[in-house]
């Protein structure tokens, strides 16, 4: 046995360590928060549940839940994406949280793509989730699943740049009743529950613009109507998830 073979080797592991391990807390933290859980996994499968079950909202022909999955599963990516990590990465951000894991060997690119990628986890878990929920209430998806990968991803992307603009441009009282606000106008507003005919033809050209529109209209494309990808709807998302992600780049304080 050598002398140096105890010897401490003082130094920062490997980034992709770091995310991994920064991921691995950052899904931990959300699967173990109530309020998380209610609004990204308990809420929408109740709601695809409800309205699949009872007939409230004239879904126009076919099952009610061949509409109604595409839309949930749009609205399950917000509330993870935008609405709980806005809210959780606004209230680290005013308790110094994030000023802290700024200061460590942890770059704060690293910390960003490590909350990313713990979205995108708790995402893949949501989808399943509500996946076999659909599936006993007699979905029948269509399409390709890369086209849905696509969707998912660029509406990630789309609404985890707003969710991180809001968190570091506002206090964190007022991220939590934004967040909520959005969350409740883009449900009703969005084509995730009410068909987007149902509105007024004035406004239906704007709501269109919306992110949960194209999200989950394009969705809805690829799975009901088993259509290719949807390139009206990836340029919304894409052009979004530009602007969000630039803004908060540029806009976004860390204390």
């Amino acid at each position: 046995m050598s002398a140096g073979t105890f010897t401490p080797r003082p130094g920062a592991a490997p980034v992709s360590r770091m995310i991994l391990a920064q991921t691995a807390l950052e899904t931990r933290m959300l699967l173990r928060n109530g309020e998380q859980l209610l609004l990204t996994v308990i809420i929408p499968a109740l709601l695809l549940v409800l309205f699949s079950a009872v007939d409230i909202v004239d879904t126009g022909a076919g099952k009610s839940v061949d509409f109604l999955a595409p839309g949930v599963l749009a609205l399950a990516v917000m509330s993870t994406a935008f609405t709980g990590q806005a809210i959780a990465t606004g209230f680290d951000r005013r308790y110094g949280v994030l000023k802290r894991l700024g200061a460590s060997p942890l770059p704060r690119w690293a910390l960003m793509a490590a909350k990313t990628l713990s979205v995108l986890v708790t995402e893949v878990l949501q989808i399943a989730l509500l996946t076999v929920i659909a599936l006993a209430l007699g979905w029948s998806p269509q399409g390709n699943p890369l086209s849905v990968a696509a969707l998912v991803l660029l509406g990630t992307a789309a609404f985890s740049g707003l969710g991180l603009l809001m968190a570091g441009t506002l206090r964190a009282e007022a991220t939590l009743a934004a967040a909520n606000l959005v969350f409740l106008l883009l449900l009703v507003g969005g084509g995730v529950i009410v068909p987007m005919e149902k509105f007024p033809e004035t406004v239906q050209s704007v709501l269109g613009l919306l992110p949960i529109s194209a999200l989950s209209d394009g969705l809805r494309e690829v799975l009901q109507h088993g259509a290719a990808l949807p390139w009206g709807d990836v340029a919304v998302l894409a052009a979004w998830a530009v602007l969000g992600l630039g803004a908060a780049a540029r806009l976004f304080r860390w204390e």
